[in-house]
């Protein structure tokens, strides 16, 4: 019987419910110092210990998702600002590598609603939904409990498992080796563990989706987002 699996730990927290709307950060290996890791994760076992004190619960839950917000905010300016550490996502053929793999699982693993592809990361926001295509058969299919039947024989064979987890890893796994060829190397290209974020509402997810485009021109890459090659909004998502 599988096992439905939605919360884990490893370096960060991971939520993951089987139905839900997501903010992922995959970076590449070596993309941030071990000092600036240490940093990060000092502030975080800070704030950890501050919650345990007496506070009720509905004032642990804001200050987390504050602290959430403003931690992710440093984590991904120091990607951006970076001058050091591997950029091999600069590289066009590499980047056309990663955007047709995040294309391919649309509407197959998930619902695409944006990416960026910048230097030494990626963001990409995306829905995991109840129904989606399944091409083996030619018609949409869907598992009792809400869980695509597709994304159950494909990710959750044989025990426990995560199912952003297990898209990310596939993702990864795929992008990396071409990316390697591609640049005649060999080891780690991606960062093994993803941050992934829960959005909770709609007004969320068009912050979300602004602050994805917006990343290269706040970056300092381009003028304008539009200017930037390697994004993408799903049609009649937002308003630009």
């Amino acid at each position: 019987m599988i096992e439905d699996k939605t919360y884990y730990r490893r370096h960060l927290p991971h939520y993951q419910p089987p139905q839900a709307t997501y903010f992922i950060t995959i970076r590449l290996a070596g993309s941030l110092p071990a000092e600036a890791i240490e940093r990060l994760r000092q502030e975080r076992d800070r704030f950890e210990m501050e919650q345990k004190t007496d506070k009720s619960s509905n004032e642990r839950t804001s200050q987390k998702q504050q602290f959430r917000i403003a931690y992710f905010k440093r984590f991904d300016s120091l990607l951006d600002g970076l001058s050091t550490g591997p950029k091999w996502l600069i590289n066009d053929a590499v980047a056309e590598i990663v955007c047709e793999a995040i294309h391919y699982r649309d509407g197959r693993e998930y619902d695409l609603f944006a990416y960026c592809i910048m230097p030494n990361h990626i963001h990409i926001v995306f829905e995991l939904v109840s129904r989606v295509a399944d091409p083996t058969v030619g018609k949409i299919t869907s598992g009792r409990d809400g869980v695509p039947a597709r994304l159950k024989s494909i990710l959750w064979s044989g025990g426990p498992s995560y199912i952003v987890t297990d898209i990310l890893a596939s993702l990864k796994k795929f992008t990396a080796l071409r990316s390697n060829r591609v640049l005649h190397r060999t080891g780690a290209f991606w960062q093994d563990e993803s941050y992934d974020h829960v959005i909770r509402n709609e007004d969320e997810l068009e912050r979300t989706v602004w602050y994805v485009l917006s990343n290269p021109e706040k970056a300092g890459f381009v003028q304008s987002w539009k200017d930037w090659r390697w994004l993408y909004y799903k049609p009649g998502l937002i308003q630009v």
